[in-house]
């Protein structure tokens, strides 16, 4: 088995560890299985090693792992697991996952195998060979149904860091001829924190949106239908970083890549498409557990909302593009010191349009633990997330600590702070986008709106023109 995590050789960020194993039937290789995993904490400065703030070199960010193999003829090579677990804060679970993964390539190099063996090999490579032409043949042929042409958009973040300006994006998104090309040039250079996009990790979410707006779930996920697209980004530049830059806070990018490509995409295929999203919160806490005198590293997701789409409302608490989910309150609070003392959602927090986005999550924690550090990663509290066809923009978001009393405070989005026991971190998502003049929703659905708590009675008079008693 062997690992990998640099992201500059094609990892996402170093908490994600690429595993890899040969699969072999007698003495023939007839390929490699691979699993991903983030692992919960790989070192660096801040506990789950993804603080933007004062970090600006991938050294800085924690342990990297150019090609090193761990496990040898299925045993474990112990010098280097004992380092792996000699620079991360919770060894136990980065070691526990490690081993998963190997079980995980040890099922899947099984199974290769006896597919090769039940079903012979000429008729599998050819299998392979037809599906990936299927795939590329269907990506081609849903591409064509798209009008020829060249859509541009433009987006900023906030910022990357406490005292620091908008950082720019462009897309230029050229269709024809069967195929489709993403150009990032326009967009800014690299920032001096780990905010940063790898052209592959860029590259990654231009094939998800490929694949949003061409064939879905109709075909599975393979090397056919990246044969149609390319990506371009200048080297240096914020979605083509180069070493040694450091890039952990990616992991708020995936969201803003497919929201910057979907703006450029409104223009050919608004049915196809969603307004801009909630941003949603990652901050990751760590410190010393007071009960078992042990290290904790707690990584939360709090989730927003979907952009509205042409003939759909917006959906609530809930990635757009990622595979996660607001991570149930019970097994937060069993694991880690922590009491999660609000959790819902964010009334008028969606954008208004004939269908309305979806609404962004407030979640407040309190600590009960003392000096714990906590990296927050997050956006859209200064530039809202986007309306399409005339729908408004959702509501920003923000992150307080102690809200409601006299040490209240703003704590920024990507900052790095220490908390004391008692104190409470509130934070709350933005909204996201509407879809279509609010004008034109029915009077029904608005009051039905106000009914569920979703929009105030003074939103659908203001927004919408509906008196609702």
């Amino acid at each position: 088995v062997i690992v990998l995590n640099d992201p500059h050789m094609g990892a996402g960020h170093l908490p994600d560890i690429f595993a890899m194993s040969p699969a072999f039937a007698g003495d023939d290789l007839v390929g490699f299985v691979v699993c991903t995993v983030h692992l919960t904490d790989i070192g660096g400065s801040a506990p789950g090693s993804q603080a933007v703030v004062g970090v600006n070199d991938l050294i800085q960010e924690g342990l990297r792992l150019l090609p090193t193999r761990i496990y040898r003829a299925g045993e474990p090579v112990e010098e280097v697991l004992r380092l792996i677990a000699a620079n991360v804060r919770v060894p136990d679970l980065v070691l526990g996952d490690i081993r998963a993964q190997r079980a995980a390539l040890h099922v899947g190099a099984r199974r290769l195998v006896e597919l090769y063996a039940t079903t012979g090999r000429e008729v599998v490579d050819e299998a392979a060979e037809a599906i990936l032409a299927r795939s590329e043949a269907a990506v081609r042929a849903e591409l064509e149904t798209i009008p020829a042409g060249v859509y541009r958009f433009a987006d900023d973040l906030d910022d990357h860091g406490p005292g620091t300006g908008r950082v720019h994006m462009e897309v230029a998104v050229t269709v024809g001829g069967g195929e489709i090309l993403f150009d990032f040039a326009g967009s800014d250079p690299q920032t001096p924190t780990s905010l940063n996009c790898t052209l592959t990790y860029t590259k990654a979410y231009c094939v998800w949106v490929t694949k949003a707006i061409t064939t879905r779930d109709s075909i599975p996920q393979n090397a056919g239908q990246l044969r149609p697209l390319r990506v371009a980004a200048p080297p240096g530049s914020f979605f083509n970083a180069q070493p040694p830059a450091a890039v952990a806070g990616r992991a708020m990018m995936n969201q803003r890549i497919v929201e910057l490509l979907f703006g450029a995409l409104a223009q050919a295929v608004p049915d196809r498409v969603c307004a801009a999203s909630g941003q949603w919160v990652n901050p990751i806490f760590g410190g010393m557990h007071p009960v078992t005198g042990r290290r904790f590293v707690f990584y939360d997701y709090v989730m927003a909302g979907v952009g509205a789409r042409q003939e759909k409302d917006g959906i609530d608490a809930i990635s757009p593009c990622v595979s996660v989910e607001n991570i149930p309150v019970e097994a937060q609070e069993a694991r880690n010191p922590i009491v999660v003392e609000r959790l819902e959602l964010v009334t008028d927090s969606g954008g208004a349009g004939r269908m309305r986005g979806g609404l962004g999550v407030r979640k407040d924690v309190r600590m009960l633990a003392d000096d714990v550090v906590m990296s927050n990663l997050t956006d859209r509290q200064r530039i809202p997330p986007y309306g399409l066809d005339g729908g408004r923009p959702g509501a920003i978001g923000s992150t307080v600590l102690n809200p409601g009393r006299e040490d209240e405070r703003p704590i920024h989005s990507k900052d790095t702070v220490r908390l004391r026991q008692g104190d409470v971190v509130s934070f709350r998502c933005s909204g996201s986008g509407g879809f279509g003049d609010p004008g034109e929703r029915s009077p029904e659905a608005v009051a039905e709106d106000v009914r569920e708590g979703r929009i105030s009675a003074e939103a659908a008079r203001t927004h919408y023109g509906v008196e609702v008693e």
